[in-house]
């Protein structure tokens, strides 16, 4: 029998394939605003264009303000955006509009309003007829934010601390920390937050120090795997913005130029290799090794690269301390190096009876693998110390180095040995 979630998930992925309004009213309306959540900002945006005002405001009337905002945000009509911010409940439209202000990119973009702040002079009794309040008015227990009488955040108050507490106890002596983060910070450093403080929130700030929103677990695991499809575009050269179900013109449009820099790098690697083409002639066996050397180097420059990548995002590592990292990826790849180059040697021995030939690409791969641990770990510090996003091009550079100084010491000792 199938579930109501296998039918939704089925319309989800058919909207992804085909975003049209006919087949959105298949779900539930209190379910369309989180199925649109759940769908690329492309599709969102094709889907919501369909959508007349009354309908995305029927859309948005289940979800809270801060998901609301996120579909707003995708309106690309701003006319019609300020009409459906209009259409909105008086408290509603309020904090839709506040969240509006700010940069979607920012901490703030991604807070939530969904919090109850309370006056750290407070006792239980007083602390349980808020909760009362806020829980007939949204159906659900409150996140208790505490704050002095300048309303600076003073920290939590978690709701274990009820348990077995007169009512008649103040709460300061409950009140936890909580961390927080300043209201402009861009979203790598919530996810540091985060992760230095793996709860479950964290708290927005304004420059004063006072609350401006929560952000939650949910939201920062959201972002997490959206950064990782980010990278995950961007090491390979292809747009934030491309989608499986784009047209060849669209994926042409998001590709060419990367493809193009590739191309241009090619013919570099291409030139080194032209160079040694007498050598190639009288010893065509060469051909056959030499995507072995290139291959190898890419790969290893591929590892070293991210680590280092990953150094960086945590913050483990930066230029002008990076001397024993670069001299460890270096004397890694030598290691690596020797045991697949003695490797290469047997198959050379073993398949060709020619051992000369397994040690020059034995060698050669051993140098190959110290230059892919050079480069690949330099080029991205040096990239991140001029504010350029290593994960987007470093990639390029490194199989460019590895492939011109692979088959450089790979032809030229073939040149001088063989």
């Amino acid at each position: 029998m199938t579930t109501k979630k296998a039918v939704q998930n089925d319309i989800s992925y058919r909207l992804i394939s085909s975003p049209k309004k006919s087949i959105l009213k298949e779900i539930p309306i209190e379910k369309r605003g989180f199925v649109l959540l759940g769908l690329s900002k492309i599709v969102q945006q094709k889907l919501l264009d369909q959508l007349n005002i009354e309908e995305i405001v029927n859309v948005i009337h289940y979800l809270a303000p801060d998901e609301s905002t996120d579909i707003l945000q995708n309106i690309l009509d701003q006319k019609k955006r300020k009409s459906v911010i209009f259409e909105l409940s008086p408290e509603t439209r309020k904090k839709v509009e506040f969240l509006l202000t700010f940069n979607p990119r920012t901490a703030a973009g991604l807070m939530s309003l969904d919090y109850v702040k309370i006056s750290n002079d407070l006792n239980f009794s007083q602390v349980s007829n808020i909760i009362q309040e806020h829980e007939k008015r949204t159906g659900k227990f409150p996140t208790l934010l505490v704050v002095d009488k300048q309303d600076i955040l003073v920290g939590e108050l978690p709701g274990h601390v009820f348990a077995l507490r007169k009512k008649t106890e103040k709460i300061k002596d409950y009140i936890e920390k909580v961390p927080t983060i300043k209201h402009d910070k861009d979203e790598k450093r919530v996810l540091r937050v985060f992760k230095k403080h793996p709860g479950n929130k964290i708290v927005v700030l304004d420059g004063n120090k006072k609350v401006l929103g929560v952000i939650y677990s949910d939201d920062v695991i959201k972002l997490m795997n959206k950064e990782s499809t980010r990278e995950l575009y961007e090491s390979a050269g292809v747009s934030e913005e491309e989608s499986i179900h784009d047209s060849a013109y669209k994926k042409v449009k998001y590709r060419y130029k990367w493809l193009i820099l590739n191309l241009a790098t090619a013919f570099l690697a291409a030139s080194v290799v032209g160079l040694f083409k007498d050598t190639i002639s009288s010893f065509v066996l060469l051909a056959a090794y030499m995507p072995v050397v290139a291959g190898m180097g890419g790969n290893a420059g591929t590892q070293t690269l991210a680590v280092v990548v990953r150094g960086l995002a945590l913050k483990e590592i930066e230029l002008r301390i990076a001397r024993k990292v670069i001299i460890n990826e270096v004397i890694a790849g030598a290691i690596n190096g020797i045991i697949n180059g003695a490797l290469v040697a047997m198959v050379a021995l073993t398949f060709n009876q020619n051992l000369v030939l397994g040690i020059v690409t034995g060698v050669a791969i051993m140098f190959n693998l110290m230059t892919a641990g050079f480069f690949g770990a330099i080029v991205p510090l040096i990239m991140k110390h001029f504010k350029k996003d290593p994960a987007s091009s470093a990639t390029i550079f490194i199989t460019t180095a590895t492939d011109v100084i692979g088959f450089f010491t790979f032809l030229g000792l073939a040149s001088l040995i063989l």
